[in-house]
């Protein structure tokens, strides 16, 4: 079982695109050329003329924003083919359409399918100039494939229901969130849902080679009546129907965006326990018909401006901690974030440790839940 971007944009993500893109703090860290990127590299660039990406929602992780800029900056025409498409169909378009210039540059994908990729020799190494701020454990040692952005398990909290806001995960088990506590859908196929269960295994005794105690902690919250079984949406958070949500932050960051002016949401990391995250990759197509294209895009998004634009989606650029160690963040950005704090130990599944997990999950969540 794999989990993939088409599985959480039915939790609403689109409202997310919005967001910090329009902060002031945000619009001040563009300088008007762009950041500072080879020379050599934009006039080959510039002289191909093209760039083809694949699976980038506009209003996805604000990767509009970072289209309309790349474009405006290096005058290149982009095309942005199948904006919906998932991993694996990525994957196959540079399979299918390898000989044509039509053929994806770049593809944005799952970390799973990062890996297929590189074992099927569909990409090709390259190393940003960033490379060092990128966490080992989210880049392949060989260039093939590294993270672009991620997230981590939240709490978006009603506060206009729950009176007062869970700081942890014990804290969810008490009486004053009875039939409060939701998830975006079933562990078992909802991406958003199985990291609320890994998350918790994390908090409760648990690891990344053990999620059992992760599902316990749901049984048990079945058992106190506080998990309510209901899927939770936005509509449903802002209407009070389920006031305690956990989610991916850029969602639940999202959430609050919308609720403005109807309800007051706050949005906050768990505290006393190791954030839960996961993230997608970038990578350069063997085959790329653009390559220098290809390499200037990945500058571009892994340079400053363009890993400050992820956060116009509320999602955290893959340099985030290296960018607030140097400073690079804007405050008016930063505060409208949960804590930088909450995300310094932030830490990443391989892909057996997740795959063996969703089998225990798909064993025991039916007998252990039941809801």
């Amino acid at each position: 079982m794999t989990f993939d971007r088409r599985d959480l944009l039915k939790t609403g993500l689109g409202l997310a695109g919005a967001g910090l893109a329009s902060a002031s703090g945000l619009r001040g860290a563009l300088a008007a050329d762009g950041p500072a990127l080879p020379a050599s590299l934009i006039a080959a660039a510039k002289k191909e003329g093209q760039i083809n990406v694949i699976g980038l929602p506009p209003d996805w992780a604000n990767w509009g924003a970072t289209i309309t800029r790349f474009q405006a900056l290096y005058g290149v025409k982009l095309d942005s083919a199948n904006p919906d498409a998932s991993s694996a169909e990525e994957l196959q378009a540079i399979r299918s359409l390898k000989s044509q210039q039509r053929a994806p540059d770049v593809v944005d994908v799952g970390p799973s399918f990062a890996l297929i990729g590189a074992k099927d020799k569909l990409l090709q190494p390259y190393k940003v100039a960033t490379w060092k701020d990128i966490p080992d454990d989210v880049k392949s040692a060989d260039g093939l494939w590294y993270g672009d952005y991620f997230g981590v398990e939240s709490f978006a909290v009603n506060v206009g229901v729950a009176k007062t806001v869970p700081q942890t995960w014990a804290d969810l088990k008490k009486p004053a969130y009875k039939g409060m506590i939701a998830l975006n859908g079933n562990p078992l196929g909802a991406s958003a849902a199985f990291g609320a269960v890994f998350a918790a295994a994390l908090a409760n005794g648990g690891s990344y080679d053990n999620i059992e105690p992760g599902v316990e902690f749901f049984g048990e919250l079945a058992k106190l009546g506080n998990l309510n079984p209901s899927v939770a949406t936005p509509a449903s958070l802002i209407a009070g129907q389920t006031p305690v949500v956990i989610n991916w932050d850029y969602l639940s960051l999202g959430y609050k965006k919308q609720a403005e002016g109807k309800a007051d949401i706050q949005v906050l990391v768990p505290t006393g326990a190791t954030p839960y995250g996961n993230f997608y990759c970038q990578g350069i197509s063997a085959y790329a018909p653009h390559p220098a294209n290809a390499k200037l895009w990945m500058e571009y998004v892994y340079s400053d401006e363009g890993q400050l634009a992820f956060l116009g989606g509320f999602a955290h650029p893959i340099r985030f901690n290296a960018m607030v160690a140097a400073g690079k963040i804007p405050d008016a950005v930063l505060k409208t974030l949960p804590p930088a704090d909450a995300y310094k130990g932030v830490k990443f599944a391989t892909q057996d440790q997740a795959a063996k997990a969703q089998k225990v999950v798909a064993d025991m969540w039916p007998r252990v839940v039941k809801i």
